[in-house]
């Protein structure tokens, strides 16, 4: 799940990425167009109910692709994206709208 909240000025938005413990992990990683898709970049806190969460300030008025990497080995797209965009690997990317 994404939440979006923006800056009084709209220059920038503060999103929380959110995963459900139905993601089956130990560990997950943010990455995306954001951070050079750097799996180090933003590693994602684990909840007490087994899913997982970050929150990362981005510019507004972009658009970014991104994806949550797995126990290092398994990509994920969020189920709540703002769309969806094929990539050069034969999946899709999750699409991020500000």
């Amino acid at each position: 799940m994404l939440r979006k909240s923006y800056s009084k000025t709209g220059g920038s938005c503060r999103v929380t990425f959110d995963l459900p413990s139905e993601v089956n992990a130990s560990t997950v990683a943010l990455c995306g167009e954001f951070n050079e898709w750097e799996p180090s970049a933003h590693h994602m806190k684990p909840l007490k109910h087994g899913g997982f969460s970050t929150r990362i300030s981005l510019r507004s008025g972009r658009t970014y692709r991104f994806r949550y990497l797995l126990d290092g080995q398994r990509w994920e797209n969020d189920w709540a994206a703002d769309g969806y965009v094929p990539n050069s690997f034969g999946t899709e990317d999750s699409l991020l709208k500000l």
